[in-house]
């Protein structure tokens, strides 16, 4: 039995292997799916790949060392938890508040790299929050997706192909089975001198009669085991609309992963800049010392020096060359008529004029004009 068994199973895979070998070779009647069967296979193909490349990427985009990915991949095969890595950011904080000490946290140095290397710690700590966010709303769904519905869904287009192969093989069966009944069928030659020629041609008659039911009825199995095979095939790719739905709803989850990363980013380094700029002038100078002359610490060369007295702001023009751009600092009250008043972060256009105090310089917004102090202000190129 299990010998027979064991030939009858290799028969199966003979026709199987004949069945394809001549449909690749244009020899054999191929059993065509229905066109909206075939788009929706070219469209979940499609979808495939796309996901495939698109999660290759963001996993590079996350994690750009490939050691890392490989190492990353292992512990998700073996289902343990990947430990939490150090980011570049954080280790450079590290390294730069380490060497804080060595040089004196007193230095300007020192106190600096301590400042610069907090607000790293902070940008690598927002990093790896979007590496977490991202990792479990963007990419574990593309990975379920190609690791689970679509592994399914090629396990039953796999399977709808061999019912198509079965339903080709019953159909070649059955057509050669008529093919050989109509030839046994064929009127014998009564002038033979052997009429049992005749007894022979009418037996090999029934029996190709009885091949033709046999395969008749094994046709209609085929067929209605490939019909309920093409049915479920369909209603999983159908289902690929609704993974487009919810892998649309995971990118924008993504997108808001990365603009809050971005937007943490830069409130990080503006508050960076503002300290950094604080340490270098720690108190903004107050208007009661910006009388207009240098203040009393200097000596100013009486020759070069120019009067607030005798500057008349109206009277002073711009010259041809020299003008620049400059971004106010701090907000600043004008002591007098002489002098323009300040918001933090405006635009301004600065210059000087001979003989002026080079502490002040002339501001212009619009159609205002006057002196303003050079502390109070970053010089733009």
């Amino acid at each position: 039995y299990d010998f027979l068994m064991k030939k009858q199973t290799e028969l199966f895979f003979f026709f199987y292997d004949l069945q394809y070998t001549e449909e690749k070779l244009g020899q054999a009647e191929k059993t065509e799916l229905d066109a909206h069967l075939e788009n929706l296979i070219a469209r979940a193909d499609c979808t495939k790949n796309w996901t495939e490349k698109i999660f290759r990427q963001t996993e590079v985009l996350l994690q750009p060392n490939p050691s890392a990915r490989i190492e990353e991949f292992f512990y998700e095969k073996l289902d343990r938890k990947i430990p939490s890595r150090t980011t570049n950011a954080e280790l450079l904080g590290q390294y730069m508040q380490d060497a804080a000490k060595e040089f004196g946290a007193g230095t300007p140095y020192g106190s600096t790299l301590i400042t610069v290397g907090e607000y790293q710690r902070r940008l690598g700590g927002a990093e790896r929050e979007f590496l977490q966010t991202s990792a479990i709303n963007f990419l574990t769904p593309l990975r379920n997706f190609l690791e689970g519905d679509w592994k399914t869904i090629s396990k039953e287009r796999r399977l709808l192909e061999n019912r198509r192969l079965d339903l080709d093989v019953c159909k070649a069966r059955l057509k050669k089975a008529k093919l050989a009944e109509a030839k046994a069928a064929a009127a014998p030659d009564f002038q033979e001198t052997r009429p049992r020629n005749y007894v022979l041609s009418a037996s090999a008659s029934a029996l190709w009669s009885e091949e033709v039911d046999k395969a008749e009825h094994e046709l209609r199995v085929a067929q209605t085991e490939f019909d309920r095979q093409a049915e479920v095939t369909r209603l999983l790719l159908e289902g690929i609309s609704s993974t487009h739905v919810n892998h649309l709803r995971c990118l924008h989850e993504f997108v808001e992963a990365q603009a809050a990363y971005y937007t943490q980013c830069h409130k990080h380094m503006q508050d960076l800049q503002k300290e950094l700029r604080v340490s270098a002038d720690p108190s903004p100078p107050s208007t009661a010392t910006l009388p207009g002359a240098s203040p009393t610490s200097r000596s100013p060369n009486p020759s070069n020096a120019l009067e607030s007295s005798t500057l008349k702001i109206e009277e002073v023009k711009p010259p041809a060359t020299g003008t620049r751009k400059a971004k106010v600092l701090y907000d600043y009250d004008a002591a007098d008529s002489s002098e323009l008043s300040l918001l933090a972060d405006e635009l301004i256009t600065v210059y000087t004029v001979p003989g002026m105090d080079p502490d002040w310089l002339i501001g212009e917004r619009g159609n205002q004009k006057g002196k303003v102090p050079v502390t109070y202000l970053e010089l733009l190129s």
